[in-house]
């Protein structure tokens, strides 16, 4: 997907993608990720979801990125937070917002996902990734698993573990995003480093009207190897 695909999405106010709710799924599946209070999560793509305020209630602190700059500002303007802007002295491509909700931050990059390092968003504990890698056509996914990779390294050097909810329905029958990703393809982009567990699927619907069959997928994935 190309920047300008993006933004006139958010534009257009075409976001279908964003719930006024928080994700049920990360309600009921959040603890196998098993995290102490204070940790870091990183929500890559993560648009102005309100997942991200929900993690920082629980005791979180946020790491988000966002390509879209006015999807951050809406999200702190929603939360009624007043955030400091800064940007790194090495790369003025990028920009990061920072505020303070129930006692805990929430750090936006507004940058291209792999503009970013490690160094740009310091150490992350758990990756939750709702609608970043079914954002991504098959040609994209590859690198973003490994820039994923890159950027979630934990305390103990190891990569950190994710919460990841895909879709899964016959991609013939409908353009993306949201694509389709298999059992198989998601076991290519990352069992080199990740033990993969799915914890539940179930029937969806892409969106109200769709006549199509869909699954649903909540993987959690579990590192086991050195980053």
């Amino acid at each position: 997907m190309q920047a300008d695909f993006w933004q006139s999405r958010w534009i257009e106010g075409r976001i279908g993608f964003h719930k006024s709710e928080v994700n049920p799924l990360l309600l009921k599946h959040f603890p196998a990720l098993n995290l102490a209070k204070a940790s870091r999560l990183l929500v890559p793509l993560s648009g102005k979801s309100i997942d991200m305020a929900w993690l920082a209630q629980q005791g979180y602190d946020v790491i988000g990125i966002e390509l879209v700059e006015s999807a951050v500002e809406e999200f702190f303007a929603e939360q009624g937070m007043t955030p400091k802007i800064s940007r790194p002295t090495d790369n003025d491509t990028i920009k990061c917002y920072q505020g303070q909700l129930s006692g805990r931050t929430i750090e936006l990059w507004v940058a291209d996902i792999f503009a970013l390092t490690a160094d740009n968003i310091g150490q992350v504990d758990a990756v939750y990734d709702r609608a970043a890698l079914i954002a991504l056509p098959p040609d994209m996914r590859p690198k973003y698993s490994e820039q994923i990779r890159k950027l979630s390294v934990s305390v103990d050097n190891k990569n950190a573990p994710q919460l990841l909810i895909t879709l899964n329905y016959d991609q013939s029958q409908r353009d993306g995003p949201p694509f389709s990703i298999s059992a198989e393809q998601l076991q290519h982009y990352y069992s080199d480093t990740y033990q993969l567990t799915e914890l539940e699927h179930n029937p969806s619907t892409l969106n109200a009207n769709a006549a199509l069959s869909v699954t649903e997928h909540v993987w959690l994935l579990t590192p086991t190897v050195n980053g």
